[in-house]
């Protein structure tokens, strides 16, 4: 099971959301670093929109949802971008 299936699935179960998106945006950092050639599930973004997060400021958001993908930071995952949203409030995507 890749990451982005695994964090789907963490997501999906602890926030029902209305919406969920997780995109593997590795491809964008390749040559940052000299040994990096953009392979692998290294930078994800998480865009969801969830009533879960109704009432929470962005720092909880995403506080709430980095705590249940620490265990891919542990595994490999080197940046995560968090989009995470309310329904009903405006999003870009």
């Amino acid at each position: 099971m890749s990451a982005k299936d695994r964090i789907t699935a963490r997501l999906t179960e602890a926030f029902h959301p209305e919406r969920l998106a997780v995109l593997d945006e590795s491809h964008l950092h390749a040559g940052h670093q000299e040994s990096f050639d953009g392979k692998g599930e290294t930078h994800l973004r998480i865009r969801i929109v969830a009533a879960a997060f109704a009432g929470l400021n962005r720092l909880a958001r995403h506080r709430a949802v980095n705590e249940l993908v620490q265990p891919e930071f542990e595994a490999g995952l080197h940046a995560l971008a968090v989009e995470a949203a309310a329904p009903g409030e405006p999003t870009r995507w």
